[in-house]
């Protein structure tokens, strides 16, 4: 099926914001890579498959909605309070939720063709903005791709423990897979 022409809301329920981490140092061992999921987010994409120049994409995502769904490597597996505590760290030390409570990403140009297509726009995280490219493709009724931030562009420090031993990798992979029909 063939992405038809049109306006679309974009949310939790048409579809997944996945943030991948890595980590690595001397004690990368005791880590783990994290998958972490966006719960609340909303926007907006403007689909012109003939002409995608005139199409554009707007997303608001509420920064204190990330939740972490799946952890892998490290020595013992992730608990529920491990968990919790990797999302108030998130929150309050990574994110600063409460001076950024909102992460937003506006595109700027859209080139490409609906199996190969990229996205370049201003992603403003914990207030500061800087240009990003989306990579994906349209398929089967959905938008499917993934974007790299390194975190240290919009002065982010990445996580560290153990005395810097234990490390998150200054990249984090945004994945997005969102449905793409006309259900309003």
């Amino acid at each position: 099926m063939s992405i038809a022409p049109g306006t679309y809301p974009l949310g939790p329920e048409s579809g997944r914001l996945l943030v991948d981490t890595t980590r690595t140092g001397l004690g990368a061992k005791a880590g783990h890579d994290l998958t972490i999921e966006v719960t609340r987010w909303r926007g907006e994409a403007t689909i012109d498959p003939t002409d995608p120049a005139r199409s554009q994409v707007t997303v608001e995502i509420d920064a204190t909605s990330l939740e972490v769904r799946k952890a892998t490597g490290g020595v013992k597996p992730l608990t529920g309070s491990d968990r919790g505590e990797i999302e108030k760290t998130v929150r309050d030390k990574i994110l600063t939720t409460g001076r950024h409570p909102t992460i937003t990403f506006r595109s700027t140009r859209v080139a490409g063709t609906p199996e190969s297509f990229e996205v370049d726009g201003d992603l403003t995280i914990v207030g500061a903005t800087r240009p990003v490219t989306l990579r994906g493709s349209l398929a089967e009724g959905r938008a499917r791709g993934a974007a790299t931030v390194a975190q240290t562009r919009w002065g982010i420090r990445p996580y560290s423990a153990l005395f810097g031993a234990l490390k998150l990798n200054d990249d984090v992979v945004v994945r997005f897979d969102i449905g793409l029909t006309d259900d309003r």
